[in-house]
């Protein structure tokens, strides 16, 4: 299948690629279908295309790419949203706040986006614990 990104162009991708959020995510509820695409020319950066609405782009990436020590539970309540079995059908990403100076670049590491990997459900969480912070420096 193809889709037309505004700012990414043409986009092709399988049925079972595309992610649902069922609650949409925090700032775009109505949008329920996306596709993760790798940005091979900006890893570890991916791109989470919305595919209801052809200007919504979030770019996101693994945040264990830059914080190792990255940790939290999932509630029961997520883990029953998104009908996760083991933690090997979990996959963890943040949005990324872009910036012409590279310092200021940052994650949003309150607000992880968990993929059950098997289904692809998905769901935008926010964390209780305090030490991971919405505009967290990569650099």
């Amino acid at each position: 299948m193809k889709f037309i990104s505004k700012s990414h162009g043409e986009i092709e991708y399988e049925n079972h690629n595309i992610i649902i959020f069922k609650k949409g995510i925090p700032g775009f509820n109505e949008l329920k279908k996306f596709i993760l695409l790798d940005l091979q020319e900006y890893e570890p950066f991916k791109l989470l295309q919305s595919l209801e609405n052809d200007e919504i782009a979030l770019i996101v990436t693994s945040p264990y790419e830059f914080f190792k020590d990255y940790e939290f539970r999932l509630s029961e309540e997520t883990i029953k949203n998104l009908k996760i079995d083991s933690p090997e059908q979990v996959d963890i990403i943040t949005t990324v706040t872009l910036n012409s100076d590279v310092n200021k670049i940052t994650t949003n590491l309150q607000g992880p986006i968990v993929i059950n990997t098997s289904n692809n459900l998905g769901e935008q969480i926010i964390l209780d614990d305090s030490k991971y912070k919405v505009k967290s420096p990569l650099i």
